[in-house]
């Protein structure tokens, strides 16, 4: 019981910090970014990635050890569209991601350096998409577990 309460804490945590961190990005990436805020966009772009990692393997503890255990997730639909969106939103992270990571390098070389609009508005539009379908995450979880969407 012990365990369950302190991976749904954990989980929780994680989900918290991520959506934060989400919304911190969408408010720095902007077309008059100082070069101190690049680079502050990709610090939190990391730290995204690590709470998407902890929430991934947090989730996966508590599917296996938690109260409910890996037999009511098997055939739970909304735990897997859960899943499915979690996995979605986590490759539309990947381009901003590799725009950072270039603009970072730009800035190795080029301490000027100012990322173009355009790239900056591609990843504006994936940072909105991942803000606007990250809402649905806690929908799928409140379904999964009241067993709404289970299919025998």
């Amino acid at each position: 019981m012990l365990t369950d309460a302190l991976l749904a804490y954990v989980h929780h945590i994680a989900a918290y910090a991520l959506v934060a961190i989400l919304f911190v990005e969408m408010a720095l990436c902007k077309p008059d970014m100082s070069l101190a805020q690049v680079r502050t966009l990709t610090r939190y772009d990391g730290m995204y990635g690590l709470f998407a990692a902890m929430l991934l393997v947090v989730g996966t503890m508590r599917a296996f050890w938690g109260i409910k255990g890996a037999q009511f997730y098997a055939h739970n639909s909304a735990f897997h569209a859960k899943v499915g969106l979690f996995i979605i939103i986590g490759l539309l992270s990947v381009p901003p991601t590799l725009r950072y990571f270039r603009w970072r390098a730009a800035l190795k070389t080029n301490a000027q350096f100012t990322p173009g609009i355009e790239e900056i508005k591609a990843a504006q539009r994936f940072i909105h998409l991942q803000a606007g379908l990250i809402v649905f995450l806690p929908l799928l979880a409140v379904l999964a577990a009241r067993e709404i969407g289970i299919s025998h």
